[in-house]
């Protein structure tokens, strides 16, 4: 059987500069998160609070979309989190296919779930925009059908690292599947650009500037950033949590390993 991740000096090769060595330990990690943690939580809040006043009370409707401007202030930052948070499972990928650190492995595995959360919502809200302005709950075109593809990868990727009974086997498969599934990500960004779609081109990260106006611009960018610390903070909660569950597990079987020895 693989090393467990419960022992990263078994984990990484010898070879391996000291700084992930010290990155794949998860006593340190959980000693430097448990202080991070509660700063996260009351930034998050802090953060999301104001930005979600801004947008859905505060800011001006669109003088063509009226009030329904207002489901961009989630649908935008939730497709950004889809595709740049599934961007940090393609690297956490790497570092366990090659240098096998096991604190990666834990990361995208409880990544993923939060992943597929945050798609999911990205094709509701969009769903929901889609209604008033284009007449349509859903069309099949270019960006649509990539999110939903996205949407698929993240659940296949979590259900993969769970199928096998040995975590080692799940988290290698769930790897190479998060690596076949990056070539999605610039046909989701591009699709706009290549095909035709019902999608507007790119509006905020673009040449020339951003197109939005001001009194949209930042109430977006402050729901993005607000929304990137909750789920970042969210998504360390969990790896917090599966390390302390897997410590937990360690030591009873370790407890009934021993209660067998000295039965026999």
């Amino acid at each position: 059987m693989s090393p467990s991740p419960l022992q990263p000096s078994q984990a990484l090769p010898a070879q391996q500069g000291s700084l992930l060595h010290r990155l794949a330990n998860p006593g340190r990690f959980l000693r430097a998160t448990d202080r991070l943690m509660p700063w996260l939580w009351a930034l998050s809040l802090i953060a999301l609070v104001p930005a979600a006043l801004w947008a859905l009370v505060y800011s001006p409707p669109d003088w063509q979309q009226g009030e329904t401007v207002r489901i961009m202030y989630v649908h935008v930052p939730m497709a950004w989190l889809a595709m740049s948070g599934y961007l940090g499972l393609a690297i956490a990928s790497i570092f366990s296919l090659i240098w096998r650190h096991p604190l990666a492995d834990l990361a995208a595995r409880e990544l993923s779930p939060v992943g597929a959360a945050v798609t999911a919502l990205c094709l509701m809200t969009g769903s929901l925009w889609g209604k008033p302005m284009w007449g349509t709950w859903w069309e099949w075109d270019a960006r649509m059908t990539s999110v939903l593809v996205l949407f698929f990868l993240w659940l296949g990727h979590a259900a993969l690292v769970r199928a096998f009974d040995e975590d080692d086997r799940g988290a290698k498969a769930g790897a190479i599947l998060a690596l076949i599934g990056v070539v999605n990500l610039p046909i989701i960004k591009y699709s706009v650009d290549w095909w035709n779609t019902l999608h507007q081109p790119a509006s905020v990260v673009r040449l020339n500037g951003p197109s939005l106006h001001v009194d949209i611009l930042y109430p977006l960018l402050a729901c993005t950033l607000a929304f990137t610390l909750l789920f970042a903070t969210v998504v360390l909660a969990r790896t917090r949590a599966a390390i302390m569950e897997r410590r937990v597990r360690a030591l009873e079987l370790a407890r009934a390993r021993q209660h067998e020895r000295a039965r026999a």
